[in-house]
């Protein structure tokens, strides 16, 4: 699985935007890979975790849906946000990477559930974050 990393030799990916421009100039069609996190506080937290998950602060991030998508399937931040939206389920961050697409559904779903444990494992440095604006989140 080839992820799209913060900065590359042309460019910073600072927003959605810019995944999506880098993606469309990949030499191979992108199949982006998402998976929408809530922060929950941890089972049996102290009062200092608490304080700080009041605040914003810390927590623990749960996979909450995952989905793929081509880089022709996407036009903006805003149109994933409304799509998520339908599903009811409420999220914080979205955690994103990018393969090559295999044309194989299969293979998506193991690199998605792949993506998925990393992520309940504390793995996050692999993968962009993105806010509900679209805005690169730096949550290492």
């Amino acid at each position: 699985m080839t992820t799209v990393v913060m900065t590359t030799d042309f460019m910073t990916i600072a927003t959605f935007a810019d995944l999506l421009q880098e993606a469309r100039k990949q030499p191979k069609p992108q199949r982006l890979l998402f998976v929408f996190v809530r922060a929950e506080l941890p089972d049996f937290p102290d009062a200092e975790q608490r304080r700080r998950f009041e605040q914003g602060e810390g927590g623990v991030l749960v996979p909450v849906v995952c989905v793929d998508k081509s880089t022709q399937e996407l036009s903006s931040m805003a149109a994933l946000v409304e799509e998520s939206r339908r599903t009811e389920i409420e999220w914080d961050l979205v955690f994103t990477a990018a393969m090559d697409d295999p044309k194989d559904d299969a293979e998506v779903e193991r690199q998605l559930q792949r993506m998925m444990e990393s992520l309940q494992m504390g793995n996050i440095t692999a993968y962009l974050a993105f806010d509900h604006h679209g805005d690169a989140v730096n949550v290492g």
